[in-house]
């Protein structure tokens, strides 16, 4: 049974998109956290049934609904998220988010609430964790894994342009021949937002080896701009990299834990910013709105604090 989304929330999604440039993923969340909310709300207000094996119909909720809800009403629908669904901190926050978007529209866009109850919401605390990242031994090893076979050219060029530009999976499959002028790729990231990546000698030369041994002999092209095709001439997709990765992974027996192609943009991240530590040149290369997102890639691994330590000059011989 599919959920009817009511008008408010509609309208809420169609101006997250249009107007403040949210892309499509982020307006699915949105409303799937958003439904999730009324359907627990309205649960509630209707017996206390909140985890009804059919969907609770929400597409009756109207402002007036809205206007009930109370600040106690949004932190129990985070404990239900926690301890009913399992949600992890970072889930929640991201219900947060959405919550606290979707009452400022309606208070100071649409100026239909007087009383805002998520201005005090507070966002779960979220502990900070080192990025996952393979070491530049492992990412050899991983690059070994790639199948020579009639897609190797396209498949070595993706994960290269993973490994050196740090790419979002999303951004990898949308980049079209246009988008290369030279050694300039032009990048859509978050927010609809363009930033421009300087392609490095590798990456030059095996985008080369993959449009003269490969894409351009693809026939039945259905979209003639798109860079990486499928064997039937359609625009990869997400899902076709994230298995990819996979594959390479266990082909190449590194086997590392849950590797993702998001994993291979740490890797590249990490990389860069050894090699040289500017965090503000990372920052846009990555295209992160904010710098303290990337300062989660100035960590130092073990074998270098080790080193740090050990250099310590009441440690040296005397």
């Amino acid at each position: 049974m599919e959920v009817e989304t009511p008008k408010l929330l509609n309208d809420f999604l169609i101006y997250m998109t249009t107007i403040k440039g949210k892309s499509k993923r982020t307006r699915q969340e949105y409303e799937y956290d958003l439904s999730l909310l009324m359907r627990f709300l309205k649960g509630v207000r209707d017996g206390g049934e909140t985890s009804s094996t059919q969907p609770i119909s929400i597409k009756n909720v109207d402002i007036t609904f809205i206007k009930e809800i109370t600040l106690e009403d949004l932190y129990a629908f985070l404990e239900y998220c926690e301890v009913a669904r399992n949600n992890s901190a970072f889930a929640r926050a991201r219900k947060v988010a959405s919550i606290k978007s979707l009452f400022t529209y309606l208070t100071k866009k649409k100026r239909l609430l007087e009383y805002n109850p998520a201005d005090e919401l507070e966002t779960p605390k979220i502990g900070s964790r080192n990025p996952i990242y393979l070491t530049l031994k492992e990412t050899h090893q991983f690059l070994s894994g790639i199948e020579k076979n009639h897609h190797y050219h396209r498949n070595y060029c993706m994960m290269m342009f993973l490994l050196n530009c740090g790419l979002r999976v999303s951004e990898l499959c949308s980049i079209n021949l246009s988008s290369i002028q030279g050694d300039k790729l032009s990048v859509i990231g978050k927010g609809n937002k363009e930033r421009t990546i300087y392609l490095n000698d590798i990456c030059l030369s095996v985008l080369h080896n993959y449009i003269k041994e490969e894409r351009g002999l693809v026939h039945n092209i259905k979209d003639q701009d798109a860079l990486f095709l499928s064997q039937k001439g359609t625009r990869l997709n997400k899902r076709t990299v994230q298995r990819l990765v996979k594959k390479i992974n266990e082909e190449s027996h590194l086997n590392k834990n849950k590797l993702t192609p998001h994993k291979l943009r740490h890797t590249a991240a990490t990389l860069i910013y050894k090699q040289n530590p500017d965090i503000r040149g990372l920052q846009y290369i990555l295209g992160h709105e904010s710098i303290s997102t990337t300062q989660i890639y100035t960590h130092v691994d073990s074998n270098e604090l080790r080193t740090l330590v050990a250099s310590h000059p009441l440690n040296q011989p005397s």
